[in-house]
């Protein structure tokens, strides 16, 4: 027979033993940490090198989100993923990672506030402007989706809204929420990186020059060590990667198989290539047609399994350009009309390089095909829209055009690609041929290693910025002073020399994904009732029928249990 001091026992020893085992769990965690994501796409995930980057900080990054105060519930969204990912900074980091989130607006005094608003604006933090209709009122406020980090004396701004403009609202939320890793990472990488791998820029085919080059080349600056390289007589052993930006005169052949044998070397070329001679200074003509350059590197290129065409794209998405359209007076009339010579790139391949990006824009952009080579992944990067086409030369461009609407009917063409990533085995130019004059043979190289990379955008003028006619100094890469709108061409050409240099580095945070799980409105329509009764009625029940249950267990439990006394 069983008694209430055994049961009591028994009750103890199980708490104890309960106790215990939840010390011994705790030291166990306390000593091999982990972290276990349940979400199917590993949002809470961070990626191994990441990981890596902060668990080899040696001092405190601060991190200043100025996410806080009254946001609508996108945003809180936002917020509530920039938290979770900083907070998995800072256990991985060892808590060197220490953030904090703030209102801008909160500053006390307009002054105050007008004050410490600019001073974001000159990080690159820009505002957004929130509009919202609530109890029948318009409500409109100014908030600044970004981060300032700050490490050692130095700090740096970081856009937190990202992706691109021709999103949905609810799309672009969730390609800047799957950005926050790869933003706020490689911002700290950027502060604490001390060694910083070489690149350089090839100069002496007519390039772009330091002005126009000037908005590439302090993008460059934040990340590696930047320099002018000759072909054909500088070394090229310490580079890690080669910018070749719009080449207008031939290479001679040294300097062809100087490229060739860097390549062969497993080296990472990024080729911004103008087949076309066009530009917008010789467009005013109405009769001005653009014929090819000679640059005399096609034959390398189709050695390397490409060909940059000598055609021009049209795209019904495209930039605008101001032209004269009337005068009032003596003023002229001036208007945006939209310039299909330069495409607007809003199609992009499922690729470190390009996911998330937004929009980028083209000037006289020429399309690629690829040709037979063994060895080697050709990966097509960018593509046209759905009403597009490619023009062969000699190709018209005027200015007179633009007052004649281009109509989708003429734009039969869609999905046309004008950028290419090749990988793999290359195979040089000069196997089985006579090497230039004057070159040294005995270190020739016939095959490439794996890891060389080739990345072709048929235009040059991708990585040239604007330059401000008021003080003549540069504008920022990708930013159009007529539409006031700052494209994605700076990000596309950083994003493309992360990946070549350090292909498994921070640019693997670029293919998270989190996927978006909206509820179906129609179902919610017609299925309302049922499920306002499933969630209120059967939740009761179940509750009713564990009660009963419950009690009739008990009472066959407990009837017929005897104590001592009784059994006595």
């Amino acid at each position: 027979m069983v008694s209430l001091e055994s049961r009591k026992l028994e009750s103890i020893l199980k708490l104890a033993v309960g106790i215990a085992a939840l010390v011994v769990l705790n030291l166990l965690a306390s000593r091999y940490f982990h972290r276990f994501d349940l979400t199917s796409e590993g949002r809470y995930t961070i990626k191994p090198a990441t990981r890596q980057m902060l668990e080899n900080l040696d001092d405190v990054v601060y991190v200043e989100v100025f996410l806080d105060g009254e946001l609508n519930a996108g945003f809180k969204r936002l917020q509530r993923s920039v938290r979770e990912t900083l907070e998995e900074f800072r256990i991985y980091s060892g808590n060197n990672v220490q953030y904090t989130f703030k209102d801008p607006s909160a500053a006390l005094g307009e002054s105050a506030r007008n004050q410490f608003m600019q001073s974001l604006s000159q990080l690159g933090i820009q505002p957004t402007n929130i509009i919202e209709e609530k109890d029948g009122q318009r409500n409109e406020r100014l908030i600044f989706p970004g981060a300032i980090i700050s490490y050692g004396g130095a700090e740096r701004g970081v856009m937190l809204l990202r992706g691109n403009q021709a999103s949905s609202p609810e799309e672009k939320l969730n390609e800047s929420i799957e950005s926050i890793e790869y933003s706020l990472a490689s911002a700290i990488f950027e502060l604490t990186n001390i060694e910083q791998k070489q690149v350089g820029i090839v100069k002496g085919h007519g390039e772009l020059d330091s002005l126009e080059s000037a908005g590439l080349e302090l993008a460059v600056q934040k990340h590696y060590t930047l320099r002018d390289i000759r072909l054909g007589s500088d070394d090229l052993g310490a580079l890690s990667a080669m910018i070749i930006a719009k080449p207008e005169q031939p290479f001679n052949e040294r300097e062809k198989y100087a490229l060739d044998q860097y390549l062969m070397s497993g080296g990472k070329v990024l080729m911004l290539i103008d087949k076309l001679q066009a530009n917008m200074d010789s467009a005013s003509n109405e009769f001005n047609y653009a014929f090819p350059f000679d640059l005399n590197i096609d034959d390398q290129l189709f050695r390397y399994g490409i060909r940059v065409n000598n055609t021009l794209i049209q795209d019904i998405s495209s930039a605008k350009y101001p032209i004269v359209i009337g005068s009032m007076g003596d003023q002229p009339q001036i208007q945006l009309i939209q310039w299909p010579f330069y495409p607007l790139i809003n199609r992009f391949a499922d690729h470190p390089v390009t996911n998330n990006l937004n929009a980028v824009k083209g000037r006289f952009m020429s399309t690629i095909d690829t040709v037979k080579a063994e060895g080697l992944r050709k990966t097509p990067l960018m593509f046209t829209s759905d009403y597009s086409r490619s023009l062969s030369a000699p190709v018209k461009v005027s200015i007179q055009d633009l007052r004649e609407n281009l109509s989708p009917d003429k734009l039969t063409q869609k999905n046309l690609p004008v950028a290419y990533l090749i990988e793999g085995e290359f195979r040089s130019l000069y196997e089985n041929r006579y090497k230039p004059e004057g070159t040294d043979e005995s270190s020739f190289i016939a095959r490439s290693s794996d890891d060389a990379k080739l990345l072709v955008i048929g235009d040059g003028d991708i990585a040239r910025n604007d330059i401000n006619t008021r003080n003549g100094m540069p504008q920022v890469l990708g930013y159009d002073p007529f539409e006031q709108t700052t494209f994605g061409n700076e990000d596309l050409l950083m994003n493309a020399l992360h990946f070549m240099i350090d292909e498994k580095g921070l640019i693997t945070a670029r293919n998270k994904e989190i996927e978006i799980r909206p509820l179906d409105k129609v179902k919610i329509a017609n299925e309302r009732t049922y499920w306002q009764i499933i969630n209120l009625i059967v939740p009761v029940l179940i509750l009713i029928i564990f009660g009963i249950v419950r009690s009739y267990w008990r009472k066959r439990k407990f009837t017929g249990f005897k104590t001592n006394d009784d059994a006595a």
